[in-house]
């Protein structure tokens, strides 16, 4: 079934490495490691093949798309004979990729966006296109009363001023365009009362929010370990270092507020209760497009003990996240074929604060995966 994946951010560390990615594993010239859709468990799902997918997108710079895969090269964050070999790959996604349209309203941009998703659509013959946004984190978004409903937002949306942060509008244009929708960051999205109105009406799923890639990741393995074993968990911090866009991006306090408040709450789901401590984000421009995380875990055991955990994550963000989001642009492609419509709650198991109340423990969430996939073959 021939897939389209549709970038907002389409020119970042992180797209740039799917892309590559996409072109590699169509072309067969390395493994699908770190794919989860590539796992024994999940393989018998009716997912587009590697070589159904299509990409495009839209982003703010410029950069060639080539020129981003050398930079990544020099950088370690992707390998160079991959750059060369598929060249030509990338200069004809390049073609798909377009400026995002700046206009007078909102609902013009939002316009703009729906008919180049169509044109993508029509031009490659899709049977379905996802959105995926991997932009840089937004400020928490405040609130506004055309979000609570679609009449509402529709009419506001024609106004002068902004109602709707990006990564929303871009939820927004996807649902009129009827695609489907998945935001890897911490942004809004689809996240508000209206947008949910419409990808039902739209007959679409979406989902997100925040990909899990590194230190939450660790932390929604381990909290449950503790509250299993009946040890209580008196402080739990967390140092973050990264550079790189996102890093720099982060280094604004509203930004970095959004992506704290995500990583958090997998503690909380998980033990039952907040332990002391916080997450600290710091942009260390030095290692580029690589993160580092430290986390002092302190906690009693039997007869009030008290004992430590000391972890370091060290890993490569934009490896990490690449894979994920061609996982779940299959995932979600398969589950719109399957007649899903509305919030996909079962990939929490991607997400630092995933779509509705699921589970927080990274097992509880692959399982609840793994049965929504058996369930996409039925």
């Amino acid at each position: 079934m021939r897939t389209g994946i549709w970038l907002i951010g389409a020119r970042g560390s992180v797209a740039v490495t799917a892309i590559l990615g996409a072109a590699a594993l169509r072309a067969r010239l390395v493994e699908p490691t770190g794919c989860v859709t590539e796992l024994r468990q999940l393989r018998g799902a009716p997912l587009p093949a590697w070589t159904d997918l299509v990409v495009g997108g839209h982003d703010v710079v410029t950069l060639p798309l080539v020129k981003k895969a050398e930079t990544l090269a020099a950088a370690g964050v992707v390998p160079g004979r991959l750059v060369a070999a598929l060249a030509d790959d990338l200069g004809r996604t390049e073609r798909d990729l377009r400026p995002l349209p700046v206009r007078n309203t909102q609902a013009d941009i939002a316009r703009h966006i729906g008919r180049d998703l169509r044109e993508f659509r029509e031009r490659h013959g899709l049977e379905r296109v996802v959105v995926l946004n991997v932009a840089t984190t937004e400020p928490v978004a405040a609130t506004h009363p055309a979000h609570a409903s679609l009449p509402a937002l529709r009419e506001a949306l024609t106004g002068p001023q902004p109602v709707l942060p990006s990564s929303a509008l871009a939820a927004y244009a996807a649902f009129e365009a009827g695609c489907s929708f998945v935001d890897f960051t911490p942004s809004t999205g689809a996240r508000l009362p209206a947008l949910a109105e419409l990808a039902g009406r739209a007959g679409v799923p979406y989902a997100g929010n925040d990909g899990k890639t590194g230190e939450t990741l660790v932390k929604s393995v381990l909290a449950p370990m503790f509250a299993l074993r009946n040890l209580r968990v008196t402080s739990w911090s967390g140092l973050n270092l990264l550079g790189g866009g996102d890093g720099a991006n982060l280094a604004d306090p509203a930004a970095n507020a959004a992506k704290v408040a995500s990583k958090q709450r997998v503690l909380g789901d998980a033990l039952g209760y907040r332990p002391e401590g916080t997450s600290r984000i710091d942009y260390v421009p030095e290692i580029g497009d690589f993160k580092t995380a430290w986390d002092l875990v302190t906690f009693s055991g039997f007869l009030g003990t008290g004992m430590r955990l000391e972890f370091t994550w060290h890993g490569c963000d934009s490896a990490l996240a690449a894979p994920l989001v061609l996982d779940l642009a299959r995932l979600t492609a398969a589950a719109h074929r399957a007649g899903r419509r509305g919030a996909l709650t079962e990939l929490g198991f991607f997400f630092k604060d995933p779509l509705g109340d699921g589970p927080s423990a990274l097992a509880a969430q692959w399982d609840a995966l793994a049965g929504f996939v058996a369930g996409l073959g039925r």
